[in-house]
């Protein structure tokens, strides 16, 4: 004999007071998330108020609300490891490297983290590298710090590197060249000549963004400000 299902909890207007929290506990997560939404559809909003706050007293109680997927192809943007392979770079590792050399003419290729470029006058740059005092830059003990140190002073020896910038939402208490909360990817068909200079000990990534011979991007719009500081990118 075939199993009937269990109805979906729901009320009309004129019985929605019979939903008492004492009613509501004993049902399902589900059986509570149909009901939450039949409130806010007919407008009850105590009843709603209610199913809230069991759901929120439950783990997982609440639904996730998902963001919508983030569109790379949209905005022409790509995957670090293929940037640095369409400036014929092939990095050493495919998880940690933010920078590479290309055999061709060892020229070095950096990776750099749009959101801290920053702006000064006619003068663009961003920092590379600085040491770890203090445990504050971890990242700059690990592989792939290691080797952005080695590509610095290498570009400082060959004069000239070039610099495609990455994109993407960065998480609260880590460098970005350490850990991101989504990467959207690099625009690999902006290409930037850099110089890089050693101030102290740190190596900065500076170019004159009118030599550029083309119109900035919007999120290097948005950060070319006078800034006292200039904070790490990746």
């Amino acid at each position: 004999m075939a199993m009937q299902k269990t109805a979906a909890p729901s009320f009309r207007r004129g019985r929605a007071s019979l939903w008492t929290r004492d009613k509501i506990e004993p049902l399902s997560t589900i059986e509570i998330r149909q009901l939450l939404a039949n409130a806010q559809r007919l407008g009850e909003t105590e009843i709603a108020a209610l199913c809230d706050e069991v759901l929120g007293a439950r783990p997982r109680g609440r639904a996730v609300e998902r963001k919508p997927a983030r569109k790379r192809a949209a905005r022409g943007l790509v995957t670090r490891n293929a940037a640095l392979g369409s400036r014929g770079v092939t990095p050493r590792s495919r998880s940690w490297s933010r920078s590479g050399v290309r055999e061709s003419d060892g020229r070095v290729v950096m990776t750099l983290w749009a959101d801290d470029v920053r702006g000064v006058n006619n003068e663009t740059g961003c920092l590379l590298w600085a040491p770890n005092l203090q445990g504050a830059r971890p990242w700059s003990d690990s592989p792939g710090g290691k080797e952005r140190l080695e590509h610095c002073i290498l570009a400082m020896g060959h004069g000239e590197a070039e610099a495609l910038l990455a994109y993407g939402e960065r998480m609260e208490g880590f460098l970005p060249e350490q850990k991101v909360l989504h990467l959207d990817g690099v625009d690999a068909d902006n290409v930037l000549t850099i110089r890089v200079e050693k101030r102290g000990e740190e190596y900065w990534a500076v170019w004159d963004g009118a030599a550029q011979g083309r119109e900035p991007l919007p999120a290097q719009r948005a950060s070319q400000v006078p800034s006292p500081e200039l904070d790490a990118v990746s």
